[in-house]
């Protein structure tokens, strides 16, 4: 028996016999990349120190995500092809192996080479995740089903930072990788029986597509070496070379007139960018710019990070209620006001981070932040699933996630880079700036998700 959304009642619900095993399994999935994305982004400063990185600080972040870009265009289309449940765990593998390499890296390249290989099984996860949601679930369940998927965040916001310094300072920072490996395992046995019921589309894998992806990450690592530069002859040939490789790649990746935003599927896509870019970008920054800036511990720094997710999944799951009674209606001015939140947050905390105010004043100006993420990401993830055509439910969730590393890696990288070159302080000030505008222009894209 495969499992599709139309093949139970859509007043089944996500729990109902034929769905709680998917649900579970997708859930359980999140859980894991939720708790590795925050205690890397807790104790990553201590690894820097520890491995002498801090000069190449954000390519920790930005390998993980050109990794991720890659699996997601890869892994999805041979979800589409063949169904679920081998991409899925090829994916685990990945990352698993992802974690033993980060965890016993005995330099920061081999650690960020760690970090590359688990974005790619951490993407092919994700891929695959949003692929059973399209399948399995109506489009009336699938805002529950993401709001899950973000409640998936609340156990790892509420102990993941905590627990990944208690494991720093009382074994070590490579505690945090290597402990994770059961939980993978685990995941695996009870993931893959509900996937293997989801049906496979048959979708013939687009190796062109593949490959122009790869183009576009070389061409994104390429921009993000010459933004670590330290003359302009170097940085200006790889940036060029960078964006002659890109940018042929993006357009047979997204279509060469979506950058018109005509389609609702091309604003959802650029929205994700300009949300990633912002949000995911300061978020690499803050446990840095707290430890550095205001002399906190990684504990007290990985407060702010869970603050933000904590209030992300409760904003999601009153933006899922709001959702299916307004059938909705309202997602593309949720999303627009949610970009607008995140751009305030971004500003004050850039604000805050400087300011002789206490520590905490800078957890809640990016908890708003969150609360932008929550109401945002959902509403505009939904038009983009409702948009996706039949049979290329995979490509399009694959392009989503495209989008959300494309900006998280560019954020990343460019913090990383200002960081490098003009020090933590000015680093951060300048990127929270930048990054607030660009949030800002997810506001003002949100608009044309109404087709």
């Amino acid at each position: 028996m495969t499992v599709t959304a139309e093949s139970q009642a859509p007043q089944a619900g996500v729990f109902s016999p034929g769905r709680r095993n998917l649900t579970l399994g997708v859930m359980l999935s999140m859980l894991i990349i939720a708790f590795e994305s925050l205690a890397v982004a807790t104790i990553l400063p201590q690894v820097a120190g520890d491995l002498n990185g801090l000069k190449v600080y954000g390519w920790s972040f930005s390998a993980f995500f050109v990794g991720f870009m890659i699996a997601t265009v890869g892994l999805g289309s041979w979800a589409d092809h063949s169904g679920p449940a081998r991409p899925y765990l090829t994916a685990t593998l990945f990352f698993a192996a992802g974690l033993l390499l980060a965890g016993l890296a005995p330099s920061m390249a081999v650690f960020i080479a760690g970090r590359a290989v688990q974005g790619f099984g951490g993407g092919g996860v994700v891929a695959v995740a949003y692929l059973a949601i399209n399948k399995g679930f109506p489009d009336e369940l699938r805002a529950r089903v993401l709001a899950l998927m973000s409640s998936a965040w609340v156990l790892p916001g509420l102990v993941g930072p905590s627990l990944a310094s208690g494991l720093a300072a009382w074994l070590s920072w490579r505690g945090v990788f290597l402990g994770l490996l059961p939980l993978v395992l685990l995941a695996v046995v009870l993931t893959l029986p509900a996937l293997r019921r989801v049906a496979p589309s048959g979708t013939p894998i687009d190796l062109l597509r593949l490959r122009a992806v790869c183009f576009a990450a070389l061409g994104l690592v390429l921009g993000l070496a010459a933004l670590s530069q330290k003359t302009w002859p170097p940085a200006l040939g790889l940036g060029l070379l960078g964006a002659a490789i890109a940018l042929p790649a993006l357009g047979r990746l997204f279509g060469r007139a979506s950058y018109r935003l005509r389609r609702p599927l091309d604003a959802g896509f650029a929205v994700r960018l300009c949300l990633t870019f912002g949000f995911f970008g300061a978020e690499a920054l803050i446990p840095l710019s707290l430890q550095h800036l205001r002399g906190l511990t990684p504990w007290q720094s990985g407060l702010a990070l869970t603050g933000a997710a904590l209030v992300w999944s409760a904003c999601s799951v009153i933006n899922s209620r709001l959702d299916e009674r307004t059938q909705g209606r309202l997602r593309p001015l949720i999303t627009g006001a949610g970009s607008a939140l995140i751009a305030l947050s971004l500003a004050l905390t850039g604000l805050l981070i400087h300011a002789p105010l206490p520590a905490w004043t800078v957890g809640v100006a990016w908890a708003l932040g969150g609360a932008g993420m929550g109401f945002a990401f959902q509403s505009h993830t939904l038009v983009v699933l409702k948009q996706a055509p039949e049979g290329h439910e995979g490509l399009v969730s694959g392009n989503l996630q495209l989008a959300d590393m494309l900006g998280s890696a560019l954020g990343a990288g460019l913090a990383g880079a200002l960081v490098a070159q003009i020090g933590v302080s000015l680093g951060s000030s300048w990127y929270l700036g930048l990054a607030a505008a660009v949030a800002g222009l997810g506001a003002l894209v949100a608009p044309r998700l109404r087709g």
